[in-house]
């Protein structure tokens, strides 16, 4: 009787783990149906993110309505989103073009622009998305400008008259860019340089201009000196003019008394001397 219920016992005592198998297997079912359920609900909602608009597709075709940022509900296998950012966005691109007077002209250039946030429906039904819109739009509107602004001038104003060559620029997109609905927020010519063999050319034109002052600088000089001389030598002869019309018998022997020490001039040669008078030092003015 004892080996029978033991044996008995042998028999029933695998049944604890299969039941805690069961168990598991149970859970992690209702586990994996639960992540199912919630991906299912989940489907049925998308988030338009801060400074972005969804684009509603349903079976493909672009909607009227665009979702705006926050939680919207959508259909499964009937609606999509696409999502386009209306947030600033800058665009750089090194352009070449020809001036007026037939030098090449680089340039870089930045753009700031962004989607019109009501038109992204219309933004991506035509174009696409960004990347599209930088390769299919904006890259080719700014060479197209830039080259049709630098030929209206020449090198050297395009140096000079900076600002209104990015005036015109600006507004040369805008108008370019307005019927995709995108919108200009500004337009920066970084950089701008020329080829070599003009760079030599204005440095060696630079180079003459001022040897050209210098020689002028030096002929002024050189001018303004002899006129200093000429003035002086018409004082002096006008003063000398002066003083002979001035001076008189009177004056002239004032002026000997004035310097004489006491001593008449004596001229002795052979056999005689002569003591010569003080009148006959000054002449007679007639």
């Amino acid at each position: 009787m004892v080996e029978i219920g033991s044996k008995d016992t042998r028999d029933r005592a695998p049944s604890a783990p299969t039941s805690a198998l069961g168990s598991g297997a149970t859970l992690a079912a209702w586990i994996l149906l639960g992540l199912v359920g919630l991906a299912l609900a989940a489907s049925f909602w998308v988030v338009v993110p801060a400074g972005e608009r969804g684009v509603w597709l349903r079976f493909g075709q672009v909607q009227e309505q665009i979702l705006d940022e926050g939680l919207h509900f959508v259909i499964p296998l009937v609606d999509s989103v696409e999502l386009l950012t209306t947030r600033v966005q800058k665009q750089e691109i090194a352009t070449e073009a020809a001036s007026k007077d037939l030098q090449d002209v680089f340039s870089d250039v930045a753009l700031n622009w962004h989607i019109l946030p009501e038109k992204a429906n219309a933004v991506f039904q035509q174009i696409g998305d960004e990347e599209d819109i930088v390769l299919a739009i904006l890259n080719p509107a700014i060479e197209e400008v830039i080259k049709a602004v630098i030929a209206h001038y020449t090198a050297e104003e395009v140096i000079t008259q900076r600002d209104q060559v990015k005036a015109e620029v600006d507004a040369g997109l805008r108008s370019r860019l307005a019927p995709y609905n995108l919108a200009i927020d500004d337009v920066s010519l970084t950089t701008i340089h020329f080829s070599k063999q003009f760079r030599d050319a204005v440095e060696a034109k630079q180079i003459a201009v001022q040897e050209a002052k210098q020689a002028e600088f030096v002929a002024k000089k050189a001018l303004r000196q002899a006129e200093i001389e000429i003035n002086l030598a018409r004082g002096t002869a006008e003063a000398h003019q002066i003083l002979q019309e001035t001076l008189t018998p009177s004056i002239l022997k004032y002026e000997a008394l004035q310097k004489w020490d006491g001593r008449l001039p004596l001229i002795t040669g052979e056999g005689t001397s002569t003591v010569i008078e003080l009148e006959d030092l000054v002449p007679d003015r007639e």
